[in-house]
């Protein structure tokens, strides 16, 4: 047994023995953190056509030396046991059987985007993160962040690529829903709690890792658009609020996170580099390091370095500032910056042609390398915990308390706008659309048109402009406003039978004239069908506040300075708004 294998053995003095005994190549792989797909039937993937990853998990483990993923797609808990452990026995059997830490994009709300979070699937299902913040109530942040921790472990995800902190000040902006809302103080206090669910009081082997992001705030992007493409990638701060937006990041630091996420901005104006984040050394090195004292791992946004190919279309290497330096020149500057991993590239021969070439030094690799083995050391990985037990990833994954637990979360979430006739009483005749039919008839007669009805409950997505590009189809952005045409159907429904309407918001909607004509309006963040008839029917009592305003135009949204939070001019409904019914 070498010193590293043996559990009785401080981890400062394991570290040293692993890193003493790997080669370049091996420590270039621990650099990277990729992404894997499995077999819906809990085996590893061993043939791949390219379209979305370039090589198979046997070439990444074995042959690249990768030890980090994060895994894409939804399956069944059992069958992701499975897959883990299949892994964590290829890991096991290469030289030095470095295990494998498994992430995830959050997976325990309603959003379905690749390229950000899965819905729940056989996980608890809870609201999005700004359903959380609506409550308003640290306490249950915490406990959906445990309930995360418990699910998690039990499959074997060991890092959380969230919370996602950033501050939702440009209305138009499409991760709005993965936040806490415009509100710097608030957004600290749930980070802290959030964290603290995930990782206990202090990382262990009962934790799992939360990876911050994204640092040093992703909010204020460039007429609302995402910097995962080329037209987004713009940062800039004409509020001058750049602080304020660092205020979460203080708070996540203070409260022990153990991984962050610099984003793909480019900053714009400062006095910062203009190149984006995961390349700056002013921020990384100099803000999150120095300043803020972050002692933890530093992982890059995914594709910073390669071209990609997604859903069969190529996508540009995210280096904004930095497009017309070479892949190595590339990984230089983010490895000079302060950065410790890519996240989504699989190119570790890119780091040894760097060392090998002299640019970047063997110190400087195995500073970033003890960070992230210190890490699998801490987690259990090498010792306990391992391997997952199936049965107990069935029995656990989807718990009824779980289940149970999140269903009060969305009817807590829910924010009534305006009450008119809630709560209602008796058995109506219901007229639903976008609302399951036979959830509806538990609480009513379902008639056919809306002629027939007593009342109606319509439910309606946040309106965004449609994009032709396949993988950016998932990031709604654009017009918050209804089309003339679909707004026109709206109010003549509300105009013929009084109307119950609840818009599921990822942005701030602007709807002046549905919240002037509807029965009544109410605002969600992931909800069922029953939350809202509970909520409606006086059965369950809704408590969200709105986690940012509702702008009445959107003239008035492009007017607004995208640092500043709720800075709109005359909102229909402001910041904070909420009522009893």
């Amino acid at each position: 047994m070498h010193p590293y294998q043996d559990a009785t053995r401080p981890v400062a003095e394991r570290v040293e023995d692993l890193l003493s005994r790997m080669t370049l190549e091996e420590k270039a792989g621990q650099l990277f953190h990729s992404m894997l797909t499995m077999n819906a039937d809990g085996t590893p993937v061993t043939e791949t056509d390219g379209s979305m990853l370039p090589f198979t998990t046997p070439e990444l483990v074995e042959d690249r030396h990768l030890s980090h993923f994060n895994l894409l797609g939804t399956y069944g808990a059992r069958e992701m046991a499975l897959w883990h452990n299949a892994v964590q026995e290829m890991a096991e059997n290469t030289r030095l059987g470095i295990p494998v830490s498994l992430s995830t994009d959050p997976r325990h709300a309603f959003t379905d985007n690749v390229g950000a979070s899965f819905n729940a699937g056989a996980f608890s299902a809870w609201p999005e993160a700004l359903g959380l913040a609506a409550t308003g109530d640290p306490e249950l942040v915490f406990r959906f962040a445990d309930t995360v921790r418990r699910e998690y472990l039990s499959v074997g995800f060991r890092t959380a690529l969230h919370p996602q902190i950033d501050l939702a000040t440009e209305p138009r902006w499409a991760r709005q829903s993965g936040t806490f809302g415009s509100d710097a103080e608030l957004t600290g206090e749930l980070v802290q709690a959030y964290v603290r669910g995930l990782q206990g009081e202090e990382l262990g082997p009962d934790s799992v890792a939360a990876m911050v992001k994204h640092f040093p705030g992703g909010g204020p992007q460039k007429d609302g658009e995402d910097p995962h493409f080329p037209h987004g990638k713009e940062q800039i701060y004409p509020g001058g609020m750049r602080e304020h937006h660092l205020e979460p990041f203080r708070a996540a630091v203070a409260a022990g996170c153990s991984q962050m996420m610099p984003y793909y901005g480019q900053p714009i104006g400062t006095d910062w580099e203009e190149v984006g984040f995961g390349f700056n050394k002013g921020v990384v090195t100099g803000l999150l390091r120095e300043e803020l004292g972050f002692t933890g791992i530093v992982c890059t946004d995914w594709g910073l370095l390669t071209d990609a190919v997604i859903f069969g279309e190529t996508h540009e290497a995210r280096a904004w500032g930095v497009e017309h330096l070479s892949v190595a020149e590339r990984a230089a500057k983010a490895l000079d910056a302060g950065s410790d991993q890519f996240g989504g590239e699989q190119c570790p021969e890119v780091v040894v042609e760097l060392v090998e070439s002299g640019r970047i030094s063997m110190e400087r690799i195995d500073a970033s390398v003890r960070r992230l083995l210190r890490e699998k050391f801490v987690l259990g990985l090498f010792d306990r915990r391992r391997y997952v037990d199936p049965d107990e990833a069935a029995e656990t994954v989807g718990r009824a308390d779980f289940k149970a637990a999140g269903a009060a979360a969305q009817r807590r979430s829910l924010t009534v706008l305006t009450n008119g006739p809630l709560p209602l009483a008796g058995r109506p005749k219901l007229y639903v659309e976008n609302v399951d039919p036979q959830v509806a008839a538990a609480y009513g007669d379902i008639v056919a048109a809306p002629a027939e009805a007593d009342l109606a409950v319509l439910r309606l997505r946040t309106p965004y402009e449609e994009r032709p590009n396949r993988f950016e189809a998932f990031f709604h952005s654009g017009s918050l406003a209804f089309e003339e045409a679909e707004l026109a159907r709206i109010l003549s429904l509300l105009d013929t039978v009084p109307t119950v309407v609840c818009v599921n918001l990822e942005r701030p909607a602007v709807l002046p004239e549905i919240a002037e004509r509807a029965a009544a309006l109410i605002a969600d963040y992931g909800a069922g069908d029953d939350a809202l008839l509970d909520v409606a029917f006086g059965r369950a009592t809704a408590e969200g506040r709105l986690p940012f305003e509702l702008p009445r135009s959107m003239a008035a949204v492009e007017a607004a300075r995208p640092d500043v939070p709720n800075d709109t001019a005359d909102p229909v409904f402001a910041h904070g708004h909420g009522l009893a019914i």
